[in-house]
């Protein structure tokens, strides 16, 4: 009992320091950030792809990142991402390449901000020294999705190439999707673990920011699975608000969410350290 009050106390810990340090206004500047800067990644992730002769991987990348959204989501704005990767061309890798690397990585900058507020950190880098570090974190997200792709592509031939020697596997043959859905929750896992350990100022160890990351990924499963089931009864109201713009206002509404639960994974890290500190105090009181 006593550790069920401990954990709702640092959670209604989080919750109150996330008002304080305007948590609903940088999810909403994450939120519209990231929608603004996923079409320019998609563009370089494209020209990447086209430069090493496979212009297929760029669609598996493009599935990745929406894999563990709701379809009720990814599927309006599916449309508008199949645009970018089918009209995008290789020779964009030039100076096109430069202005799609700069406005990708301001969503790189908008993350920084919500999670430097959420751990109560002033940065004293320079504007420059951070955004070339924003720039180089959204190549090695390009170069690192390709990768991946690359290996989801492969798998299916190699798995079909195993049938013809293991009969035993045809009942997995089916499981693709859901080998797809791991593959996204992996990319998720990794890319929360960098961007908790090394993109706000300082540096933290990985026992100091787990907590908030396996809270994070329940809560945008949870949020996923609402968000879903919110759309599929209740969508017309986006296209009654919004009517040509429902599709990108339903994005721009589910990344809205996954903003704020992805600060309140940092400040829920921050009062789980506050917690530990009070904690320790006591101890040396009593010793």
């Amino acid at each position: 009992m006593n550790t069920i009050r401990v954990c709702w106390r640092v959670a209604l810990d989080a919750f109150y320091r996330f008002n304080a340090d305007d948590g609903w206004a940088i999810a909403s500047h994450i939120a519209l950030s990231v929608l603004m800067s996923m079409f320019p990644f998609l563009i370089l992730v494209t020209a990447l792809a086209a430069f090493i002769g496979s212009q297929n991987l760029a669609d598996e990348v493009a599935g990745l990142i929406v894999a563990a959204w709701p379809p009720e989501v990814s599927g309006g704005i599916a449309g508008e991402i199949h645009k970018v990767l089918t009209t995008a061309r290789g020779d964009i890798l030039t100076i096109g390449a430069v202005f799609a690397v700069y406005f990708a990585s301001s969503g790189i900058e908008s993350l920084r901000i919500g999670l430097n507020r959420a751990y109560g950190l002033s940065e004293t880098r320079p504007w420059w020294l951070l955004r070339l570090e924003s720039v180089g974190y959204v190549l090695i997200a390009a170069i690192g999705l390709l990768a991946l792709a690359f290996l989801v592509v492969l798998g299916p031939l190699v798995f079909r190439a195993a049938l013809g020697y293991l009969d035993w596997l045809e009942p997995l043959e089916s499981h693709y999707n859901i080998a797809r859905f791991s593959a996204a929750t992996f990319v998720l896992t990794v890319a929360l673990l960098i961007l908790h350990m090394w993109l706000p100022a300082g540096r933290r160890h990985i026992e100091e920011v787990w907590p908030g990351i396996v809270a994070t990924l329940a809560l945008w499963l949870t949020c996923g699975f609402v968000f879903g089931r919110y759309l599929a009864d209740f969508s017309y109201t986006y296209v009654t608000y919004y009517a040509g713009l429902a599709s990108a206002m339903v994005a721009l509404v589910f990344l809205y969410f996954i903003a704020w639960i992805f600060i309140y994974g940092g400040e829920l890290n921050a009062a789980i350290a506050r917690e530990r500190e009070i904690r320790r105090e006591m101890r040396n009181r009593v010793t």
